[in-house]
């Protein structure tokens, strides 16, 4: 499992073989014990000093420690036929332990700093790994001023993030020519910059963005005012219903489980730019809207407008377009495997730079998580050795199952059952699959194991008699 993590590693340069040789150390550490803090993941002071002086070792920075992995993670990308690149944006917290040359949040009284994170996913949602990453934070004269700023060009706000983020999608389509890439955001991404960025390249990728503006059509609607344009919304609500869908709502911490019945509507629709954006060309988008049908009315019912340069065409392509923006959820729960199952927000090294340099290797370890987490769900016919040890897999099966370990590897499916028990899922038949928490408890567990295994196991019985 932790040479897996290694493996994200090689290649990896910093100028002095011994950084290179100290960051893997640390990675397999972290990765062996994720909730845990620096010092107990790290077993012995003299190897956590050295872990403490590599975060704050000027030649040591954030795109180094990543470099190798987004590497990795684009060869991942091109054994796939399609591949979404999902954008979004988290707060990390660092209020309770204030490290130096931290910047504020939303308010002046929060402190911490933003994480953009790209995140390379399958329609399935098997997580291959993050393209791209960058952090930001705001000074207190800044806050509160977001009107004040609309008319700035994007290159002069945070919006351009977004920006940057449907370009490296574009680079990415370059280099993997046999992948359709498609970026994949939230409404925050709704800025007319991308939709005209799409015109300036011969190959861009594709996008779907969730919308956040009823935007303007060129038509002039004159039951509204002289200067009044048609809406989005308006010519999408006069359209008929393609389709009609039933979906199961699981519960969340706003919402009951329930069944709710969708209505689903798409049009291609030209839009004007925005009066702060007047020089911007004209642009065609597709628009799916899907509105739940008699929801409870308690604000969870579900209303989403979808803006896509994909084909709306047949049905099929419809519901794709719903089905791999539904996969965005991906990234959230990315995130709260950094947040929960890594604890990063507890981190106290001091300064703003060791903790972007941790960040950074803690954000491999949870892709780790969540790639294993999917990884039972889209191929589970894999040998578990593809993943784990022997001295993993031995170590979990003689002590869940209680007998001798087989001679043939079992399957991931036959083997993360018994791994997820350990993190306290009961794998009854109408139960959920097991998410990341489960496996970062059960791994947690299973290294505990595979240790005393390497001690005390079959090979070394007979030097402890």
């Amino acid at each position: 499992m932790c040479d897996g993590i290694a493996e994200e590693f090689t290649g990896i340069d910093f100028g002095d073989k011994r950084l290179n040789k100290r960051s893997v150390k640390i990675a397999q550490a972290l990765a062996a014990a994720p909730p845990a803090s620096i010092n107990a993941a790290i077993e012995g002071w003299s190897d956590t000093f050295a872990a403490y002086r590599f975060f704050q070792n000027p030649q040591v920075s954030p795109e180094e420690i990543l470099r190798p992995h987004q590497i990795a993670t684009e060869r991942r990308i091109c054994e796939q036929a399609v591949v979404l690149v999902v954008q979004d944006t988290t707060e990390f917290d660092f209020t309770a332990c204030l490290p130096d040359n931290v910047g504020c949040l939303d308010t002046t009284e929060r402190f911490g700093l933003y994480d953009h994170t790209h995140l390379a996913v399958t329609p399935d949602k098997l997580c291959l790994g993050v393209v791209g990453s960058e952090q930001f934070d705001r000074a207190p004269e800044t806050l509160g001023k977001g009107r004040a700023r609309k008319p700035l060009p994007i290159e002069q706000k945070e919006s351009l993030r977004w920006l940057t983020g449907y370009r490296l999608a574009c680079e990415l389509t370059q280099r993997c020519r046999d992948t359709q890439i498609i970026s994949v955001a939230d409404c925050e991404a709704d800025i007319y910059e991308i939709f005209a960025e799409v015109q300036q390249h011969e190959t861009p990728a594709d996008f779907i963005i969730r919308a956040r503006e009823n935007r303007c059509t060129p038509q002039r609607d004159p039951t509204q005012g002289a200067n009044a344009y048609c809406k989005v919304l308006d010519r999408l609500a006069s359209a008929e219903v393609r389709i009609h869908k039933t979906i199961d709502l699981p519960r969340t911490p706003k919402r009951k489980a329930r069944t709710a019945t969708l209505e689903i509507r798409a049009l291609t629709i030209e839009l004007k730019p925005p009066d702060t954006r007047r020089k911007l060309p004209r642009v065609s988008l597709q628009f799916v809207l899907i509105n739940e049908v008699n929801g409870p009315g308690d604000g969870t019912d579900v209303s989403w407008l979808l803006m896509t340069n994909l084909p709306i065409v047949t049905d099929e392509e419809v519901l794709r377009i719903i089905d791999y923006y539904i996969a965005r959820w991906t990234v959230e729960i990315y995130f709260r495997t950094l947040k929960t199952g890594c604890r990063v927000e507890k981190l106290q090294l001091g300064t703003i730079s060791r903790l972007k340099n941790c960040l950074a290797f803690y954000k491999i370890i949870a892709w780790r998580i969540n790639y294993l987490t999917y990884l039972n769900r889209t191929t589970p016919e894999l040998p578990c050795t593809a993943m784990f040890d022997d001295c993993e897999w031995k170590s979990v099966w003689q002590i869940v199952k209680k007998q001798t370990p087989p001679n043939k590897p079992p399957t991931l499916g036959e083997f993360l059952p018994l791994l997820t028990r350990l993190g306290g899922y009961n794998n009854r038949p109408n139960e959920p699959p097991p998410g990341p928490q489960v496996f970062w408890t059960g791994i947690r567990r299973m290294l505990d194991f595979a240790a005393a295994w390497l001690t005390f196991g079959p090979k070394n019985k007979d030097v402890y008699k």
